[in-house]
C-alpha cells in the first residue's frame, strides 16, 4: 500500500495524462474523473513498488486504457450519450488544434491510443509494443493506418 505522500506525488506527476488518455476513450468529464478515481484506488493499493518511472508511468497508462475499455463495454456506457465537450482542455474548437483533436476523436480507440502515446506523450514504437504488449511490427502498422486516415480526414495536404 502507497503512502499519502507517494499518492499526492503520482496524482501531481500523472494526473492530467490519465484525465487526457480517459478523455479520448470516454468524451465526459463525469466518467473521466470516475476513472480517474479508480485508476488512482489501484495505485493506492497496489502491493508491488516499480522498477523505474518508466515503469511506474506505463503501469499507470496501460491500467487507465483497460479501466476505460471496462468502462466503455459495461451495459451503462452502452446506453449512455456521449458528447465532444473539449472545454475542459482549453482547446479552441475552431482553432487549429481543436480541428485537429476533433479529427483524432474520430479514429478507432486502437488508432487514437496509438497517435496520443507516439506524439504526445512522446514514446518510440518498440516502447509502445512493450506497454501494450502487442508486436512492434502491428504498433508500426498501426500508426501508419492512423496517420494515412487522419490524412484522409483532414484532406491531403492538410500537413503541408
Amino acid at each position: 500500500m502507497k503512502t499519502e505522500a507517494e499518492i499526492k506525488f503520482a496524482i501531481e506527476t500523472y494526473g492530467d495524462m490519465i484525465r487526457r488518455i480517459c478523455f479520448l476513450h470516454l468524451k465526459q468529464q463525469a466518467d473521466v474523473e470516475d476513472i480517474f478515481q479508480n485508476v488512482f484506488f489501484k495505485y493506492a493499493t497496489k502491493k508491488d513498488s516499480f522498477a523505474s518511472a518508466e515503469h511506474e508511468k506505463a503501469w499507470m497508462i496501460r491500467v487507465t486504457m483497460n479501466a476505460c475499455h471496462d468502462f466503455l463495454g459495461s451495459w451503462y456506457k452502452k446506453k449512455a450519450v456521449l458528447t465532444d465537450d473539449f472545454s475542459h482542455f482549453q482547446i479552441d474548437p475552431y482553432s487549429h488544434q481543436g480541428h485537429l483533436l476533433e479529427v483524432v476523436m474520430t479514429l478507432s480507440p486502437k488508432y487514437r491510443d496509438l497517435i496520443y502515446l507516439h506524439y504526445y506523450e512522446g514514446y518510440k514504437i518498440v516502447e509502445i509494443a512493450a506497454m501494450l504488449k502487442k508486436n512492434e511490427n502491428t504498433i508500426h502498422t498501426r500508426l501508419r493506418r492512423a496517420k494515412q486516415e487522419l490524412k484522409e480526414k483532414l484532406g491531403g495536404d492538410y500537413f503541408d
